[in-house]
């Protein structure tokens, strides 16, 4: 059941981050900013589905690593505790502070300069989950490694 739990749950994470990722940077590029604030307000609630997913792909992958630390476990336990201080630090409270601006129609210099940074914060989480992602292909023999 963990071998089932763990690429699925993965999977969850990765797609919801990019969703919210892309859903930011298009409105921002191409709508009104009531359609930004619509997105702004829509990702705190995304964590509904995402807190869960990462949850479960965190705990589902130290159970399968069963104390293993070297190779590719190792670089995917190593690349976590980025990615969960990235998001509880930075991403969580980022977004939460935009959907209040953006309610307030507060479109000013400090939305836009935390709305850069959490685009960066972003493409850095979905980056790592994705390198987490192709290890864990390459574990199971689902992707080939490249030659070095």
């Amino acid at each position: 059941m963990i071998k089932s739990i763990h690429p699925i749950a993965g999977a969850v994470a990765i797609v919801t981050i990019a969703a919210f990722w892309l859903s930011t940077a298009l409105t921002e590029l191409f709508a009104p900013h009531g359609v930004v604030a619509l997105v702004k307000t829509a990702i705190p609630w995304g964590f509904l589905l995402l807190i869960p997913a990462l949850a479960a792909a965190g705990g589902s992958g130290f159970g399968l690593a069963k104390g293993r630390r070297a190779g590719l476990v190792g670089a995917k336990i190593k690349r976590m505790p980025f990615i969960a201080a990235n998001g509880i630090l930075v991403l969580i409270p980022s977004a939460l502070f935009l959907a209040s601006k953006a309610n307030a129609g507060e479109f000013d210099t400090g939305f836009y300069a935390v709305q850069a940074l959490e685009l960066a914060a972003g493409a850095t989480n979905i980056t790592l989950l994705g390198l987490n992602m192709r290890d864990g292909l390459r574990m199971k023999g689902r992707l080939r490694r490249q030659p070095a």
